[in-house]
């Protein structure tokens, strides 16, 4: 299960959260979900909709664009799905940067 909230994505699988920083980390839990079923790549994209090239772009965090219709798409062949929760009031811009490094 994914879940949003401000500023954060949280990646759900065995009872444990892990905090994604950016869309990219997104892609790589897809794919880390698609091995755990061992599916791959070809037959996902096919189910959803999607070329292979596309799907292997979103994994790789190199898809130019990736809409919500097909990550919800790609989550739905997966059994995931995307829920958004409040989990904290969104810190300020020098706060974010400093839990980013930078």
């Amino acid at each position: 299960m994914i879940y949003l909230s401000k500023n954060k994505i949280y990646f759900y699988e065995f009872a444990k959260y892990i905090k994604m920083q950016v869309i990219n980390e997104l892609g790589e839990a897809v794919a880390v979900k698609r091995r755990l079923l061992g599916l791959k790549q070809g037959e996902v994209a096919a189910r959803a909709g999607l070329t292979q090239e596309t799907l292997s772009r979103f994994e790789r965090g190199r898809a130019p664009e990736f809409g919500s219709r097909k990550l919800l798409a790609v989550l739905a062949v997966l059994g995931m799905e995307l829920q958004f929760i409040d989990t904290e009031a969104a810190g300020s811009l020098d706060e974010l940067r400093r839990e980013r490094g930078g």
